[in-house]
């Protein structure tokens, strides 16, 4: 019963702030009596909004994107024995962990994804009835959307097999959740394609409610995030037409940061450089930088693929010249919180690249030099980028997009979810300290285990091959 109880705790809490605090409501009777109180004006929605986006922070400044990282080909741990992300880089994630990543990322996406579906439920008639503030409503309610959809999506991303893992994609996915379950409901793991299918329908909501094409806040959704969210989603299903569709739309007339200003926006959280949509830290406890700075280090597979004048590498040693991550590196930071980190959900960089990927795909090779030579002029001047277009033929323009998207996306969680989706191997550098230095795809292990307190909780959800097995033995054989 405990299990069951925290289960429908973590599920319904609604995290409420008026002053940026990350406080939430727990599940009983005057909890749900004070949701609807709570949500019933246009400041207790703003409140609402600021909360979900603090449970978004959770999730995203942590376990989330560090295993999006660690359990790809592109970074080292020092020990990989002990510390945190250890299980995800050996693969073997177990699902009694309720307490890392696999018992995290399942627990604090439910958070944000409730607290998402209480302002999208009440928001509507907050909007009737105060008429004068209309479009702010509508706003809070289109910014839950996009949350929502990302909530699914990601969920579906670190406990799901990729779209394109079955030709329908009818593999299981994750539960899709719209509103605040009840005591006794216990939701059953959707398809993909209905998980995907939700997602798209959640944007396209959004898309009605939001107005700005060019984000005129980096640190809220608009609709410029959402058409970098369905580029992205599209690119995943493999339709490459919507995925060119929507990356164009996110770029209008923008274009790249450059040198410094590219470079800024990780040293200077005060600059918003190419930023889209990022998470604020303020009054947070960032846990990215710490990691990235000593616990996890770019690998030799990584650091090979650049050119020694490339401009990125300043991100990927430190003054010494060691390997180093220092994309959370911040040197001024608003307020001086030592602590903060503002991780990127979407930069216009990544629009660059998904347009090139979806146009390669679709023949259109004129396009896809287009958008990737920016990205490579950017990192290493027009003469070194007119050589690699002239010795780059048609046929070879996927390669070197998905290098390019390698180099540029590091350590913003990116890696492992882009080798599962383009159905590649894990192959990792030959002095790896993980056990795993290959593992062929397809894989059970490319998924998390549902949490050992869902499965106990709701008897509706069904478990991952292999990686819920009840051994316990979980020790990965090195395959060469």
């Amino acid at each position: 019963m405990k299990t069951k109880i925290n289960r429908l705790w973590i599920v319904l809490g609604l995290a409420v702030s008026l002053t940026a605090c990350s406080d939430f409501l727990e599940v009983d009777v005057k909890g749900k009596a004070t949701i609807p109180s709570f949500l019933s004006d246009p400041q207790g929605l703003k409140a609402g909004l600021t909360g979900t986006y603090n449970k978004m922070y959770a999730y995203v400044d942590n376990e989330f994107t560090k295993y999006g990282d660690v359990a790809g080909n592109m970074v080292s741990l020092p020990s990989a024995s002990s510390g945190d992300m250890v299980a995800q880089y050996n693969f073997t994630s177990d699902e009694s962990q309720v307490t890392g990543a696999v018992g995290y990322i399942w627990r604090k996406i439910y958070v944000t994804q409730a607290n998402a579906n209480n302002i999208i439920e009440y928001g509507p008639s907050v909007a009737d009835n105060y008429p004068a503030q209309r479009e702010q409503c509508n706003r809070i309610v289109g910014e839950a959307l996009l949350i929502r959809a990302m909530c699914h999506f990601d969920q579906c991303r670190a406990y799901a097999q990729p779209y394109n893992y079955t030709a329908d994609a009818s593999h299981l996915g994750v539960p899709v959740l719209l509103r605040t379950p009840g005591a006794n409901d216990t939701p059953a793991r959707a398809t993909v394609k209905q998980v995907y299918d939700q997602v798209l329908s959640d944007l396209e909501q959004a898309s009605a409610l939001l107005t700005d094409d060019v984000a005129t806040s980096r640190f809220y959704g608009s609709l410029q995030a959402v058409n970098c969210m369905f580029s992205r989603v599209y690119l995943y299903m493999e339709d490459w037409e919507n995925a060119l569709r929507y990356a164009k739309l996110a770029i209008g007339s923008q274009q790249l940061a450059q040198g410094d200003d590219y470079l800024g926006m990780f040293d200077d959280l005060n600059k918003p450089g190419e930023a889209i949509f990022r998470l604020s830290g303020n009054k947070m406890s960032g846990y990215l930088k710490t990691f990235y700075e000593n616990s996890c280090l770019p690998a030799d597979t990584l650091l090979s693929l650049f050119d020694a004048s490339d401009l990125r590498l300043h991100l990927l040693r430190d003054a010494s010249g060691s390997k180093r991550c220092r994309k959370y590196s911040a040197t001024t930071v608003p307020d001086g919180e030592p602590k903060r980190d503002d991780p990127f959900l979407f930069r216009l960089s990544e629009e660059y690249l998904n347009a090139a990927e979806a146009a390669s795909q679709l023949g259109q090779y004129a396009e896809t030099r287009r958008y990737i030579r920016a990205i490579i002029e950017r990192a290493v001047g027009t003469e070194k980028a007119d050589a690699v277009m002239a010795a780059t033929t048609d046929a070879q323009l996927l390669q070197l997009v998905r290098r390019e998207r390698v180099k540029e996306l590091c350590f913003e969680g990116h890696n492992f979810f882009d080798l599962t989706r383009w159905k590649q191997p894990l192959v990792r550098e030959q002095s790896t300290t993980s056990v795993v230095r290959y593992m062929a795809y397809p894989n059970d292990r490319f998924v998390l285990p549902i949490p050992q307190d869902e499965l106990f909780a709701n008897t509706s959800m069904q478990p991952n091959p292999t990686v819920n097995a009840t051994d316990k033995n979980r020790l990965v054989v090195l395959e060469d």
